[in-house]
């Protein structure tokens, strides 16, 4: 289905084969009305164990069964809903159910807050004895181990309340920041290649730095960054309120850094973050060789950072329908072997992806899903090179959780973040090799080597610059240092040197990047990039050229879900990110891209 008209379809005017079938989650309206009633009833139950949860090994446990029975119930509850609210926003009654379903998550919060803190009251001693009496609580032996893994790290009542009370507070650099950046911040007009007039938006930027047209390259830079640079000081306050508070936080809750704070939750070393920064440095000849490349191939004297995002071979045209990506997507992870391949297919002919977009319908791609239904995938499919990787990336998230889901009880089927992206990322790497292998096409390989080296160049080295970036000022502050906009811009300008190499003019407004990255308001998590995508990218290797023990690792990976620590996991994967030899093994990936790409290029 290929839609060439000027206006987007209405819902009904998408044919059923191309819509999920959110129907295999509730059967009607009625029956999830329901089950929103049960669970209602389940939160306020909970009531029932307050200040009896240390009484005995049995109040315990059916306070643990309690909550995973309404936690449970919510997830089929809200998912069901706000998957029904993103088909199209301007549907009055599923964006009812949708609101209702937040307001249910609030109550359910609230009803459930006195549980954690009773758990951490029990003595060591007394919660040991619960286990030898009652042998069904061994079932919960990790969920609480992780529970009393954060003791030393919770305060009493009444701190914890002031803590609490200050929450809005700590969020304040970041909500200012939010409203400052995509409400207040206006971008002038510059002219397009066919020299009209438009205005410049943080959504049409990256577009027109990918333009051909070097003038319309530097004109969207310098006003983009002109404008942030008028607001340096204020920017510069703002993230050194940020990390100010990450400090706070940190010290209060008796951590040795911020960093270590932000890296608790996942149970990940802080060697995982430095083996990143390091086997970087250790590489960077690569990133240093590629921007020398690409100096090259686009015929620069001078390479500047506006010249970077701009494809570095001759334009290549390729549409691909929504039914050739899916043919090629299979193809590309056929070498997981058969099992993987039959649940793939049933994935992508059972209902369990919405293809196209529609009136109203919800932007961009994700995978979701609850435990009781099979998982779901959002697109808004357009026939590009893109969107065939957007498939790829997407069902690799889907099947990571329909193996977890199979494998796992409720309560371990979750996986953390820093294992989210790879399974989605290692299918993009398994389709890009079957897609290089297969290209005959100079100009189309080109173009492919390009996509990948900049997957690398984005995803690994400028995560991690931004990673090492966040390091060096939450070390600075902790030291006493202050954080001006003129020492944010010095060192920010030096990673930026240190990263592309002496081949790269590093244009003095590059030096206020970091004012525009609203990830460092979600500190120490763009490290998690790096590393998921390094991880994917060995494991990959590791598949193609290993073959069927490294695919059984893999696949094991795939149905652990959330069972232990997300180091633990990849370990069974084959990779160990305590050792920074999974970024390297990553790296060497990136290394033969460049000597395909100067090879193709000489001839």
């Amino acid at each position: 289905m290929t839609k060439k008209a000027t206006s987007l379809p209405k819902r009904n005017e998408i044919p059923e084969q191309f819509k999920w079938k959110l129907e295999d989650i509730y059967e009607s309206n009625e029956a999830w009305e329901k089950d929103f009633a049960k669970a209602k009833l389940l939160a306020s139950n909970l009531k029932d164990f307050k200040d009896k949860i240390g009484e005995s090994s049995d109040s315990l446990l059916k306070c643990l069964e309690a909550q995973a029975e309404v936690s449970r119930l919510f997830e089929k509850v809200y998912v069901y809903a706000q998957m029904r609210s993103h088909e199209d926003s301007s549907n009055g009654y599923y964006q009812g159910l949708a609101d209702r379903t937040d307001s249910l998550s609030v109550a359910i919060s609230s009803a459930s807050s006195f549980i954690v803190p009773e758990i951490l009251s029990i003595q060591d001693d007394e919660l040991s004895s619960f286990f030898k009496e009652n042998e069904k609580l061994s079932f919960y032996n990790k969920y609480l181990g992780e529970i009393v893994r954060t003791k030393p790290h919770i305060l009493n009542a009444s701190e914890e309340q002031i803590l609490a009370m200050s929450g809005e507070m700590a969020n304040a650099p970041g909500s200012i920041y939010s409203m400052l950046n995509n409400a207040d911040i206006k971008f002038p007009a510059i002219k397009d290649e066919n020299g009209e007039e438009i205005e410049l938006t943080k959504g049409r930027y990256i577009q027109l730095l990918e333009s051909t047209d070097r003038r319309v390259r530097k004109d969207a830079f310098d006003a983009l960054y002109t404008t942030y640079k008028k607001q340096r000081n204020t920017l510069a306050a703002l993230l050194n309120s940020q990390v100010k508070s990450n400090i706070f936080n940190a010290k209060v809750r008796k951590y040795s850094s911020a960093r270590e704070s932000y890296l608790f939750p996942d149970n990940v070393p802080e060697e995982v973050y430095d083996n990143l920064i390091k086997a970087i440095h250790d590489n960077m000849h690569l990133m240093h060789r590629y921007v020398k490349l690409r100096k090259e191939m686009m015929g620069l004297d001078e390479l500047h950072m506006y010249d970077i995002y701009t494809t570095m071979v001759k334009e290549v045209k390729m549409d691909i329908t929504f039914e050739e990506a899916v043919d090629t997507v299979k193809k590309g992870v056929a070498v997981l072997g058969e099992k993987y391949s039959r649940d793939l297919e049933k994935g992508l002919t059972s209902g369990w992806i919405d293809v196209y977009e529609n009136e109203g319908k919800r932007s961009g791609a994700y995978a979701w899903g609850c435990y009781d239904s099979h998982p779901y995938v959002l697109l808004n499919h357009t026939d590009n090179v893109n969107n065939m990787f957007t498939l790829a990336h997407e069902m690799g998230h889907a099947l990571h959780s329909f193996y977890s889901d199979a494998n796992q009880p409720y309560i371990y089927a979750q996986y953390k973040i820093f294992v989210a992206e790879v399974a989605s990322t290692l299918n993009e790497a398994l389709l890009m090799h079957y897609m290089l292998k297969n290209t005959t096409d100079k100009t189309k390989k080109m173009y492919l080597l390009n996509y990948y080296m900049e997957q690398f160049r984005t995803t690994v080295y400028r995560q991690t610059m931004f990673a090492e970036f966040e390091k060096m000022i939450h070390s600075k502050a902790e030291a006493g240092e202050s954080l001006t906009a003129d020492v944010l811009s010095q060192i920010y300008h030096d990673l930026n040197a240190e990263y592309y190499g002496s081949d790269m003019i590093i244009d003095e407004l590059i030096d206020m990047e970091w004012s525009r990255i609203p990830h460092f308001y979600s500190s120490f998590y763009v490290y998690k990039y790096a590393t998921g995508f390094s991880a994917a990218t060995a494991i990959a290797h590791k598949i193609i050229n290993e073959g069927q023990g490294a695919i059984d690792k893999y696949l094991e990976f795939l149905k652990s879900g959330g069972s232990d620590y997300p180091i633990e996991l990849l370990k069974l994967a084959g990779v160990d990110m305590t050792t920074p030899d999974p970024i390297n093994n990553a790296l060497k990936v990136f290394e033969d891209l460049i000597n395909q790409m100067e090879e193709l290029a000489k001839q």
